[in-house]
């Protein structure tokens, strides 16, 4: 492990020393919030139910799993790296005792937080707006110093786990984009209509009437 992985973790460290571990609590529930990517795919299913938002939603589905494929199945493995709760020098199991964070399985690169973050929030950027870069780039940013906070991965995880995030995004982009094309060619096939137009919306509306009606 190189000096930049060291002098990052010694500071976050330094930091937890001086603040008296007040800040773990508040690393614990940003990291609690990007598990597994849950909250993304959840966005993600809110904006597949409107027709405006349903390629966003699609795009930013796609990217966090291309990034966990990438991540959990490919590279994680491939490298085998131990996390720093684990790691042969014991001056970061005392780091990581003195946080007093769970212990986390499996391997430590990349950061599998970082890249569900990077890639949702990239998705939504693409997809969207420009704007949702002053959202973005604070969370994600986040997310990496609380994993790295509380030693559950060095700051060369979650730098690879952004990047991988940023690419799995691209591609989805992409792929949402041929498949909005293709939709939009054949959409006088009635699924692929139904696909395009449904708008939950009008179930509600639909009930509405019913009820007014009776």
């Amino acid at each position: 492990m190189g000096n930049f992985d060291f002098t990052i973790l010694e500071f976050y460290h330094t930091l937890a020393e001086s603040a008296g571990n007040i800040l773990t609590p508040i690393m614990e529930i940003i990291t609690l919030i990007g598990e597994k990517g849950l909250w993304l795919f959840l966005l993600a299913f809110i904006l597949m139910l409107f027709p405006r938002t349903r390629r966003t939603g699609v795009c930013i589905f796609g990217a966090v799993c291309c990034g966990a494929l990438i991540t959990n199945i490919i590279l994680k493995d491939t490298v085998a790296r131990p996390r720093p709760m684990v790691a042969e020098d014991p001056i970061f199991r005392e780091w990581w005792e003195f946080i007093g964070s769970p212990k986390e399985n499996g391997y430590s690169f990349p950061s599998g937080h970082a890249t569900a973050a990077a890639a949702g929030m990239f998705a939504l950027v693409l997809s969207e707006s420009k704007k949702y870069l002053f959202a973005a780039v604070p969370y994600v940013a986040l997310m990496c110093i609380s994993r790295n906070y509380l030693m559950a991965h060095y700051p060369t995880d979650v730098l690879a786990g952004a990047i991988v995030g940023v690419v799995s995004a691209i591609i989805a982009y992409f792929i949402a984009k041929i498949i909005f094309i293709i939709l939009e060619k054949y959409k006088d096939i009635k699924f692929f209509a139904f696909v395009l137009d449904f708008d939950i919306r009008t179930i509600f509306k639909s009930k509405k009437k019913y009820k007014a009606k009776h």
